[in-house]
């Protein structure tokens, strides 16, 4: 199975932000996702239902928000500091915007996957990544998303997206991913 992957993604973002977006549907122009060569994997993902892991999918985030919010709704990661689980501000307006899409969808599912770096014992970095996941769940909750549209799940330290033994590195691993598990109708 082809995945809509974050490149496709970004790709979309770019396309609708050149585009622009409208109220009035083009009766004469293709509908987004049943042209496989259009957008590849994406026709699948309507037609099916199925997505996995590492995708995120929201080709109507880009075209409901506008360019400003839409480049927050290709946003996907949110990073944490040392040993803590509070929503940094430069993670505000991402999930807000996030949050925007979840309320006006009620058919999407989000799912935050929280993760710590490698300091700390097995078991604290498991509930270190479930206090991160919770906290940006809370706060897309208190911006308009539906609690049952959120799932979190805490990975720990188990896995890292860079390797290394360094600040710089253990900066990149503590952070929540959103994925989208279920796009709205």
């Amino acid at each position: 199975m082809t995945i809509f992957n974050r490149n496709h993604l970004l790709a979309l973002v770019a396309a609708t932000a050149i585009t622009g977006c409208t109220t009035v549907p083009d009766e004469s122009a293709p509908e987004v996702g049943t042209d496989p060569t259009q957008m590849s994997g994406f026709s699948q993902v309507l037609t099916t239902g199925a997505v996995a892991d590492d995708t995120v999918v929201g080709s109507s985030q880009t075209a409901e928000y506008g360019s400003a919010s839409a480049a927050a709704l290709s946003t996907t990661t949110v990073y944490f500091d040392f040993d803590k689980a509070n929503i940094r501000p430069e993670a505000y307006e991402i999930l807000k915007a996030h949050a925007a899409y979840l309320s006006a969808n009620a058919g999407a599912q989000l799912r935050l996957d929280g993760h710590a770096d490698e300091r700390g014992t097995r078991e604290y970095n498991l509930a270190l990544g479930e206090r991160r996941g919770k906290a940006a769940a809370s706060y897309l909750a208190a911006n308009g998303a539906s609690r049952s549209q959120l799932e979190v799940i805490s990975y720990g330290e188990e896995r890292p997206v860079s390797v290394g033994n360094n600040e710089s590195a253990w900066a990149e691993n503590r952070r929540v991913e959103l994925k989208y598990t279920a796009v709205a109708p």
